[in-house]
């Protein structure tokens, strides 16, 4: 019924820059929010960034400053800026999104694939 894509992962240096961009198809009647978590081998999956529907967002501490999630309404699509990136933000990125289905009143959580970003020199 609902698909998450993810894009943008791959390689990129220490202080280099990336863009994830997540898009939601299917049967939406809205999304309540979106957002990006990440999981390192060993490590819980963490939230990175989310954007909810009334246009607030909020960051884990580790990525305020240089990590900015936006989205495009119309496309049902949110992008996570990622600036200044380190080593430690390698990780598998997944986006998630809370989405009320077309004759629901309900929201149920979606899960994009996972994209991988790897930052190294």
């Amino acid at each position: 019924q609902v698909q998450l894509v993810e894009s943008g992962g791959g390689l990129v240096q220490p202080g280099g820059s990336l863009r994830l961009s997540c898009t939601a198809s299917g049967t939406i009647s809205s999304i309540d929010a979106i957002g990006w978590y990440r999981r390192t081998p060993g490590k819980q999956r963490e939230l990175a960034a989310r954007f909810f529907s009334d246009g607030t967002t909020n960051y884990a501490d580790s990525v305020k400053g240089r990590f900015t999630i936006s989205r495009d309404y119309g496309k049902n699509t949110a992008y996570l800026q990622m600036n200044s990136l380190e080593p430690d933000d390698t990780a598998v990125y997944y986006c998630s999104a809370q989405i009320r289905l077309a004759g629901s009143q309900l929201a149920t959580n979606f899960w994009g694939q996972g994209t991988q970003v790897t930052v190294s020199s």
